[in-house]
Parts: structure tokens; C-alpha cells; sequence
């Protein structure tokens, strides 16, 4: 049965985690959160269409643009989750796993022109850089902007 969208207000409460899959797909459940809530001016202070998202697009070679244009031609999860599979560069199950397991590896701990910027922010949330993921990191700063606002 198909899951229908839950629209968030992201003024209010997190998008998905980027652990989340769609279609075999990380990032994708929380690109979606974010690319609706864009639509109904319920964004926050997340950006769709940032670094991380373009890192699915990139991967999927397909643009903003064209996720945006499906995700509101879409009446539920796995409409996009289908539509993500069925456009831009084919990719086998495989692939989808391997890339989803490496990004949710991922830290820019390895690359030496953010390495800065995550040790600064990671220290601010007050993880280890060293032990923690960019998924840690994001999951971390989500539970901390909605822990600090009113109920």
C-alpha cells in the first residue's frame, strides 16, 4: 500500500534523517522533506538543492529542477522512490547500495578543505570529528535546533 506524503514543517521539526532510504536511495527521503516544504514555504533554515542534495542528483544525473518537478507530480513516497529509479543515469541495486553505504560513511574529515568547518561544527554540537559521519553530524544538529525550541 502507498505510503502518502507527510508534509513537515521544517520550522518545526526535522526532515527525515539522511539515513533513510527511498529506493535503496540515502538522502533521498530527506531531499523529498525538503523539496515539499520549499513548495509550502515551510523550509527553515534548510536549503533544498544544497551540497548534500546534489550529491543524489549527481549521482542519479538528474537536476533539482527535474526532483522538484516529480515530487509534485507525485502523491506519495513511493511515486518518487519509482521515478527516481526510472530517470536519469541507470543504476543496478548494486550500485544504489554501494553508494548509499559510501555516503553514509562519508566525513569530510577525509577531505582537507572541510575539515575545518566539521571539526568547528561538530565541536559546537560537541561530537568527535574523528569518530562521527556527515550523517552523525546532521543528525546531531537536527536534535539540537529542535531540542532549543518551545513546544
Amino acid at each position: 500500500m502507498p505510503t502518502p506524503f507527510i508534509d513537515r514543517d521544517l520550522t518545526q521539526q526535522a526532515p527525515h534523517s539522511p539515513r533513510e532510504r527511498l529506493a535503496g536511495f540515502a538522502i533521498a527521503l530527506r531531499t523529498l522533506d525538503k523539496c515539499r516544504a520549499s513548495l509550502t514555504g515551510k523550509l527553515g533554515d534548510y536549503h533544498y538543492d544544497c551540497p548534500l542534495d546534489k550529491m543524489l542528483f549527481g549521482f542519479k544525473g538528474i537536476t533539482g529542477d527535474q526532483f522538484k518537478t516529480a515530487v509534485q507530480s507525485s502523491k506519495n513516497y513511493e511515486e518518487v522512490g519509482a521515478w527516481l529509479l526510472a530517470n536519469g543515469t541507470q543504476k543496478t541495486p548494486a550500485e544504489i547500495k554501494a553508494w548509499s553505504d559510501e555516503m553514509e560513511a562519508g566525513s569530510p574529515m577525509k577531505n582537507p578543505e572541510k575539515r575545518a568547518y566539521f571539526i568547528e561544527q561538530c565541536s559546537k554540537l560537541m561530537i568527535n570529528p574523528q569518530t562521527n559521519t556527515t550523517f552523525d553530524w546532521l543528525e546531531a544538529d537536527d536534535r539540537a535546533s529542535f531540542s532549543q525550541k518551545p513546544k
